[in-house]
């Protein structure tokens, strides 16, 4: 069977690339307005100034920017697709005798320097913003930020435990405010509502502290009990989604952090990778899907479920990753892989 004429691809993909340019603005604007309608009378009822609004939403424009280029895909292509359609080009190709699935493969070129956008856009832009946008608030609300702190503290030198609930540095100094304090040295425990970590001296001093031991009452000593302690006070680690990805790397090879930051900054940085890769999917996907399409509004009701199925799993896999009910780089590439299935049943059902 022929192949297809360079002419004809060229055409294909300059259909795809003008709906593409129209659907970027449109997801954008509709992510945009919908920020805005949420913010508006916070806005308003704090008086924040034109540049402060301004400053915030330039913040977290990154983040829409990077989620309306993989969007805009399957609408490109089931659109231009479903054009095509309505107006009987793709029954021309087809009855010249051009192979179906030869209209699908040149689409992933385009897309691939979208995933190279979305991918060095999410390593650096998007976690800057994110991390402004929170900031920006808090000026826009006439507050300071909250003192950094570190939630679920945990260190076990050999024969010993040390835990807080949380470590708060409020001076950024050497002193640090423990709350929910507990800690186990050999059959001894000791627990205390607060307590203070001087990294200078290396101590941990807890106040009105019970202390448990195997065969004994828990009994409450009213003088201040001081422990050895000679880890290092760091500061608090900013969420996953607001550290850029070579500082991610190296947060997860350092090996620190609670179970739980370890399979969020995983899953982080798995996503910065899937979600990329996730344009090029959806192009492969969407064109062997509008290729099956018969009209306009077919492809337009295939957009809203191609979309909607896609969103469901990818604000799913967080939180299975989170909980670790799925380790986390199989939860960040799972939307991906499940497309490529869907991808593969539509190739197969048109070759």
């Amino acid at each position: 069977m022929p192949r297809v004429p360079i002419t004809l691809n060229r055409y294909v993909l300059r259909e795809v690339l003008r709906w593409y340019a129209a659907g970027l603005a449109l997801f954008l604007i509709l992510q945009l307005t919908d920020a805005l309608s949420t913010t508006v009378s916070y806005l308003l009822l704090y008086r924040a100034t034109l540049p402060e609004a301004l400053s915030a939403f330039a913040a977290i424009a990154p983040n829409q920017l990077n989620r309306s280029l993989v969007l805009a895909v399957p609408f490109a292509v089931l659109l231009a697709f479903g054009r095509m359609q309505g107006d009987s080009e793709l029954k021309a190709m087809f009855a010249a005798g051009v192979r179906p699935l030869s209209l699908v493969w040149p689409l992933a070129l385009p897309f691939v320097l979208v995933g190279a956008v979305a991918y060095a856009n999410a390593g650096y832009l998007v976690p800057a913003g994110l991390g402004h946008w929170d900031r920006a608030w808090y000026g826009i609300y006439g507050q300071t930020p909250p003192p950094p702190s570190q939630e679920n503290y945990t260190f076990a030198p050999p024969g010993a435990l040390f835990y807080a609930g949380r470590v708060t540095n409020e001076t950024g100094g050497q002193v640090a405010q423990l709350s929910g304090v507990l800690v186990q040295r050999g059959a001894e425990t000791v627990t205390a509502q607060s307590g203070v970590w001087d990294t200078r001296q290396q101590t941990w001093t807890v106040q009105n502290a019970w202390v448990t031991r195997p065969g004994e009452d828990p009994r409450q000593v009213q003088t201040p009990l001081v422990f050895a302690q000679t880890d290092t006070l760091e500061p608090p680690r900013p969420p996953g989604e607001q550290v850029s990805t070579p500082e991610l790397r190296a947060r997860l090879a350092s090996g620190r952090g609670t179970p739980e930051e370890s399979r969020d900054d995983t899953f982080q940085l798995a996503k910065r990778y899937a979600d990329p890769v996730t344009a090029v999917v959806f192009a492969l996907a969407a064109g062997a899907l509008g290729l099956l399409l018969r009209n306009r509004a077919a492809a337009f009701a295939a957009t809203v479920v191609f979309v909607g199925s896609f969103y469901v799993l990818w604000v799913t896999v967080p939180q299975l990753a989170r909980v670790g009910a799925v380790p986390p780089t199989l939860a960040a590439w799972l939307p991906n892989l499940a497309f490529v299935l869907v991808a593969a049943l539509l190739a197969w059902r048109l070759r």
